[in-house]
């Protein structure tokens, strides 16, 4: 898909960082103390402005610890994300259109301020725009976002499996890096394996990723489903 591909380099994003299975206990704890420098409220203020000073540490906490807020489901999503979807699947688009990308990419952040589809639609609508600036803030946001998802693993097997916290976040790795996923298992207690169709003898089949926490957060709030 051309909107998406255009914008990463997610191989360069990868050879960035040095994996570290990250402590969700202490996170819950520092994303809810008040005292933090990572308390949650401050974290999300400071990521909705122009900000580029984020440290990955901080990106860490902003994207684990949505599981933690209370307006957190891993299944919700904006109304307006698939208001100009035919749109999105053309090669080139006017300035007009470029306007409407951006319009509905805005409105579907407000309601999910991590759907990284829509960042990369919103990129692009701004380098369209030629407004240069705002395209490398949301670009720099989405870069750390997704060196933030990279950094909690390898992917390459259980024990050191992505941690996502929306299963969309699974088929976007997998399309920033290129490949075509191919098929989706659900692996006991609380695993996705993605597998890709274009893996050549130097790539991996597939990709683990660990659900426990989007899982164990979506059946506390809604058991009823």
């Amino acid at each position: 898909m051309v909107l998406m591909a255009a914008t990463i380099s997610f191989s360069a994003l990868a050879e960035k960082v040095k994996p570290v299975k990250p402590d969700m206990e202490q996170i819950r704890r520092d994303v809810n103390d008040p005292k933090s420098k990572y308390y949650y409220p401050k974290l999300m203020k400071q990521f909705a402005t122009r900000d580029t000073t984020m440290t990955l540490d901080q990106f860490r906490h902003l994207y684990l610890g949505y599981v933690f807020q209370e307006d957190y489901n891993p299944y919700r999503r904006s109304r307006y994300s698939q208001k100009a979807e035919e749109l999105y699947m053309r090669d080139k688009h006017t300035a007009a259109e470029a306007d409407t990308i951006i319009h509905y990419a805005e409105l579907s952040l407000k309601d999910d301020p991590f759907d990284l589809r829509q960042m990369s639609f919103l990129i692009y609508a701004y380098q369209e725009k030629k407004k240069y600036n705002l395209a490398k803030i949301w670009q720099y946001k989405l870069n750390h976002l997704l060196e933030a998802i990279v950094s909690t693993g390898t992917g390459l097997d259980e024990e050191n499996a992505w941690i996502v916290i929306n299963p969309m976040h699974e088929y976007n790795l997998i399309n920033f890096q290129n490949h075509v996923v191919d098929a989706q298992e659900d692996r006991p207690p609380y695993y996705d394996y993605i597998t890709i169709k274009d893996a050549d003898k130097k790539d991996p089949k597939g990709f683990y990723f660990d659900v426990r926490y989007l899982l164990e957060e979506y059946n506390r709030k809604f058991p009823e489903q």
